[in-house]
């Protein structure tokens, strides 16, 4: 059996084996909502998103009041919590930027 094409979201290790957190592509739609209190990931979630649908070929627009989203035109840099977490989790990561397009409302 072939598996659907998806965007890899994040990896759970709540029941003791990692497990991918997926978001099938032929589910996506045109429209979602990713919402929480602060600090609950909200920004990081979008980043993750925008870049496997970007990865995927699917076209992003993102309205970015604050600014936090325009560091996906830019690789990651070395972490040491992100580089334990990818060797706990057993991930292949490979840092890497998105093509972007910025416009500033305000010229």
């Amino acid at each position: 059996m072939t598996e659907a094409p998806s965007l890899f979201l994040g990896q759970s290790e709540d029941s003791g084996a990692p497990e991918p957190q997926v978001l099938l592509l032929n589910r996506a739609n045109r429209h979602g909502v990713v919402a929480g209190a602060t600090g609950t990931g909200k920004t990081i979630t979008l980043q993750i998103m925008a870049q496997g649908f970007s990865d995927a070929g699917v076209p992003v627009f993102c309205a970015d009041v604050k600014g936090d989203l325009t560091g996906i035109s830019q690789p990651g840099k070395p972490n040491a919590k992100v580089e334990e977490r990818v060797k706990l989790l057993g991930l292949d990561h490979k840092p890497e930027a998105c093509p972007v397009t910025l416009w500033d409302v305000f010229g």
